[in-house]
């Protein structure tokens, strides 16, 4: 067994989830969120401070951190902005990337997951079991009915990578046709390939959403500050997948 395993295994018993808005927190966060998404999408993110990922919507979501107790270090984090907080940002971050006319009239409330990353050493079934757990703790107790995100998917390849997912996803995950909605800049069809010519290595938070039960909107976007394909998910939270709603809705009640 490696030194890095032991460390996951060890991490995993250890780690605690908070969400927070304290503002010491929340720099932690945006600061592994800059490294994780600068190292694996090629971005310097356009940061005003060198190393920070912020924007303004940082400032009206809850941040979601997971903490490895025994060093202190912020090892995962998301946040999540809820339908009520929109005002001050004028709409969801999603808004920026897909039309979202098609979701405006969902009975009920609305809230979006985004900037979603886990640190590479914890990158283990038990980080990102944790990290879902409390986003649908979240979820119920907050009283939402639908979650909307943007799952990411590097283009360090060009692009060959993005279409595989993005055609596995929408051709087993594809949500019904009145949650459907279309990208504002459209990834280009250049590396367009079918996903039959290899096998489709689904990136683990991706793999996560759609076992919590999310479904994929539609076409995938161009997100060229990020450097990357983005995909909206959107998750019917009465339909939350068996292993989380048994777990939270005896608790929420």
């Amino acid at each position: 067994m490696t030194a890095q395993s032991v460390k996951a295994r060890r991490s995993a018993r250890q780690l605690k989830t908070d969400m927070t808005r304290c503002p010491t927190q929340v720099e932690a966060a945006q600061r592994l969120r800059y490294r994780v998404f600068s190292e694996e999408y090629g971005s310097d993110l356009g940061a005003e401070i060198p190393g920070i990922d912020a924007d303004a919507y940082d400032a009206v979501c809850d941040h979601l951190i997971v903490t490895d107790m025994e060093t202190g270090e912020l090892v995962a984090t998301t946040r999540i902005l809820h339908q009520s907080n929109i005002g001050p940002v004028d709409g969801f971050y999603s808004a920026g990337e897909f039309d979202l006319t098609a979701l405006e009239s969902l009975p009920g409330t609305v809230a979006e997951l985004g900037r979603t990353c886990v640190h590479p050493d914890y990158r283990n079934g038990a980080t990102i079991s944790l990290l879902w757990s409390a986003v649908a703790e979240y979820l119920i107790s907050h009283n939402v009915d639908y979650m909307i995100g943007c799952a990411s998917i590097g283009m360090s390849d060009g692009g060959l990578k993005a279409w595989r997912i993005a055609r596995h996803l929408q051709q087993e995950y594809l949500a019904d046709e009145h949650f459907r909605v279309s990208p504002l800049r459209e990834l280009p069809h250049l590396t367009h390939t079918t996903v039959a010519e290899r096998s489709v290595d689904v990136p683990p938070l991706i793999r996560a959403y759609m076992r919590l039960g999310a479904r994929v909107c539609g076409e995938p976007c161009w997100d060229p500050e990020f450097r990357c394909a983005d995909l909206l998910v959107l998750l019917e939270v009465d339909k939350l997948s068996a292993r989380y709603s048994r777990h939270f809705m005896g608790k929420a009640s």
